[in-house]
């Protein structure tokens, strides 16, 4: 670790602590009554009077400005009528609770502005902590320290064993307590702990979610004296780089040409060199020493657009993994519905929700994009394709094979019950059936007679057959349709 002996300031410092979780199945209708039930507010564009309710004294966002800069087919999902299934479903509750964080070097005073809970499509859904640090002159590693305490749910390292979350007359020795006992306590019983055994939390085993997403703010203090935004800055931003034991600030990383490297390829400097914007798999967050009023207007663009934009790629990834996976468990001989299942899901991501070009704006693509590249979505995108194929041509290969069969059965009963029915025991079944002389049936008229019977009864079970797979069928994707 390369310790570092600058301490730049801040004098504002937001976070979005994000996490994703998976819902269980048939129970998004329930979990919408619970949290109304829990004082959350649905959120809709139309309703303007929501522009600064969440975001904490001085912020706003504008849901004009938020909606213009999607494309309309990317806004109808981001932005929801009420009656619209197939969205992001978001339910909002202001908090104002004044916290302090307790760690060995300090005591970190933090307000929770709000929280979000989206319900998304693919029994998804997400939960947003909005957080805010008290202080004028906040010492820059001392937010990132903030962050990366925050951000861990359960306690895995040493130092976490000694962070507590002071709220009111309650003290919390885990985040993962202080969320699901304070912030969303009607959530738990709604998570879907199927693929996981004995695992509180990890509710997506196919994705890295033992810590939150950050989507964090930082407006620098823009004073004579003050250090530029480095690329040290801004690599430490990158990967939560806060404090060391002693309390002194620190990097993760030595060589300057890998932190040069490695900030070339995950920041947007169109407005260097007083405004960048850094991300990773696990954080975005935007740097400024522009002057307050600019940095306001930033911190909104973070709150809104950008915050939906983030949303969105994380979106993509979970479910692009969650296909893959789905994938991977398939029994190829047995598991047929489940195929079905697949393709169609495959298919449906990819109509609705997948597209190249999302937002109308430049630097907003330019931004999407580069996250998308930073998730590797594309990449995850073409994997799922090619599945899609593959199980397209088993599918067609079975199918076939399958007609094959079928014909090869029916045309077998066909001739010989032609051949033998028709002209040995037809008469004895016409009107009134004859009983008593099939008992003097020679060999050949008990065949005939059994290719009929048989015949027509696996014409009745192949029919039956085929009208109960496709009522299964219809029901499996009006269900789907309503998860």
């Amino acid at each position: 670790m390369n310790k570092l002996s600058t301490e730049p300031l801040l004098h504002t410092a937001l976070m979005q602590f994000i996490f994703p979780f998976s819902i269980k199945k048939g129970d998004s209708k329930k979990l919408i009554q619970q949290l109304q039930d829990d004082g959350f507010t649905r959120f809709f564009l139309d309703n303007k009077e929501l522009e600064d309710a969440y975001y904490g004294e001085g912020f706003c966002v504008s849901h004009e400005r938020m909606e213009r800069t999607y494309l309309p087919f990317a806004a109808h999902i981001l932005f929801p009528r009420k009656k619209d299934i197939d969205s992001f479903r978001r339910f909002s509750r202001v908090n104002n609770l004044d916290c302090i964080l307790e760690i060995p070097q300090q005591s970190i005073f933090f307000k929770i502005l709000s929280t979000d809970i989206f319900i998304c499509p693919f029994q998804l859904g997400f939960v947003t902590i909005r957080v805010q640090l008290e202080g004028d002159a906040i010492p820059f590693s001392i937010a990132l320290e903030f962050a990366d305490r925050f951000r861990t749910l359960e306690n895995t390292f040493v130092q976490d064993d000694y962070t507590y979350i002071h709220c009111g007359e309650q003290t919390y020795e885990m985040v993962e307590d202080f969320v699901f006992r304070n912030l969303v306590d009607g959530l738990e019983p709604f998570l879907d702990h199927s693929d996981i055994n004995g695992a509180y939390f990890e509710t997506l085993p196919f994705f890295v979610d033992e810590r939150m997403q950050v989507q964090a703010f930082y407006g620098f203090q823009n004073e004579e004296d003050s250090d530029e935004i480095s690329v040290n800055i801004r690599y430490r931003a990158s990967q939560l780089d806060g404090i060391d034991l002693n309390g002194k600030p620190y990097a993760s990383a030595s060589d300057p040409a890998y932190i040069a490297n490695y900030c070339h390829e995950h920041s947007y400097n169109r407005w260097g060199p007083n405004t960048y914007y850094m991300m990773n798999e696990q954080t975005f967050c935007c740097l400024t020493r522009d002057e307050p009023k600019i940095a306001v207007s930033l911190a909104n663009q973070m709150y809104g657009q950008y915050y939906y934009g983030f949303l969105l790629n994380i979106f993509h990834k979970i479910v692009l993994l969650k296909l893959a996976n789905m994938h991977s468990r398939l029994r190829i001989n047995h598991d047929y519905d489940e195929i079905d299942n697949l393709i169609y899901s495959i298919n449906k991501f990819s109509a609705k929700f997948y597209f190249l070009e999302l937002i109308s704006q430049s630097q907003g693509r330019e931004i999407f994009l580069q996250l998308r590249k930073v998730y590797g979505n594309d990449a995850l995108f073409e994997e799922v394709k090619e599945t899609l194929t593959d199980l397209f041509q088993y599918q067609d290969k079975f199918q076939s094979k399958r007609r094959d069969n079928l014909l090869m059965i029916l045309t077998v009963f066909t001739v010989v019950s032609g051949i033998y029915g028709m002209n040995q025991v037809i008469d004895d079944l016409d009107g009134k059936i004859q009983w008593s002389k099939m008992v003097s049936y020679s060999p050949f008229e008990f065949l005939a007679l059994f290719v009929i019977m048989s015949g027509i009864t696996i014409s009745v079970v192949l029919t039956l057959g085929a009208l109960v797979t496709e009522l299964k069928r219809r029901h499996r994707k009006k269900h789907k349709d309503l998860d």
